[in-house]
């Protein structure tokens, strides 16, 4: 799914294109950023070759809208983020990662707010957002920008057989 940029006061919200997927999947598959993920280790994947290709495509997902967020002064990518709509665009599950040097500085919370700010531009009347429940960080950020914890769930990690306990927080807009 592609759209126009979403800017913020830092960062570009841009849609990803094949030569993003270095990035997104060194970030992905950092240890720091990648537990919180459900994306697969590197290494427990079969074939890398197929899982690269697979990512460079994202950016001509026709049900999913992969962005990469940019630091405007520099070029330099410094996260990535996707939203789903849903119920017909009434709602938009959105997600995100920040690249470890670039946390603590406000980037996700600008990421998260732009994508706020695009869904409800576009009339949806509320944002959802599946937190692990041990991701302190993003869990304070969901609360930040005024989201409510509406139900718990988990997830499996992929490639592995663990499952991660989640909120699933939603802000009505």
């Amino acid at each position: 799914m592609k759209i126009e940029t979403i800017e913020t006061p830092r960062l570009a919200l841009r849609g990803f294109t094949p030569g993003d997927a270095p990035f997104a999947m060194s970030l992905w598959n950092d240890p720091d950023t990648g537990r919180w993920l459900s994306d697969p280790a590197l290494e427990a994947i079969p074939d890398l070759a197929a899982y690269t290709k697979s990512v460079e495509g994202l950016g001509d997902a026709l049900d999913c809208c992969h962005l990469v967020a940019v630091d405007r002064a520099t070029g330099q990518p410094v996260g990535t983020c996707s939203f789903i709509p849903e119920n017909g665009g009434r709602s938009y599950d959105i997600a995100y990662a920040v690249q470890p040097a670039c946390q603590r500085q406000g980037y996700g919370t600008e990421i998260v707010e732009g994508l706020i700010g695009y869904a409800r531009a576009r009339g949806a009347g509320a944002v959802t957002i599946r937190i692990a429940k041990e991701n302190e960080a993003s869990n304070a950020l969901a609360r930040k920008v005024g989201a409510l914890i509406i139900a718990e769930g988990s997830y499996t990690k992929g490639g592995t057989d663990e499952v991660i306990p989640n909120y699933i927080y939603e802000l009505k807009l």
